[in-house]
């Protein structure tokens, strides 16, 4: 059995409550079709590194950082309310580039002629 450490236990939770609480709460358009896709948690949970994907190009990625941060607030209040966690952790957004990454990666794969 694997055992996971308390700031994964609490990554998780926060990733599952902001993805609902994104799909419910928020009505920003600068936030439509964005995912979260990860939580990562300094080990002593003070900090929560939120990882998004969105589609739309560079200014829908904008668009989306400057949405979240206009409401950082909210969301902070809103998590603390549902998590009743001690403390709640400062939250950093950032873009989860992997998925492009891999879109790139599974092009250039296709482009290989395999006919040789």
């Amino acid at each position: 059995m694997t055992s996971y450490s308390r700031a994964e236990r609490v990554g998780g939770l926060i990733q599952q409550t902001l993805s609902d609480i994104l799909s419910k709460r928020i009505k920003d358009p600068r936030l439509e079709m964005t995912t979260i896709t990860n939580v990562k948690m300094t080990r002593d949970l003070r900090i929560a590194r939120i990882y998004f994907s969105t589609t739309g190009g560079q200014q829908k990625i904008e668009a989306a950082k400057q949405g979240f941060e206009s409401a950082i607030g909210f969301v902070k209040r809103d998590l603390a309310r549902r998590l009743g966690l001690r403390y709640m952790p400062a939250i950093e957004f950032y873009y989860d580039d992997s998925f492009d990454y891999g879109a790139h990666i599974d092009q250039l794969l296709k482009s290989i002629d395999t006919n040789t």
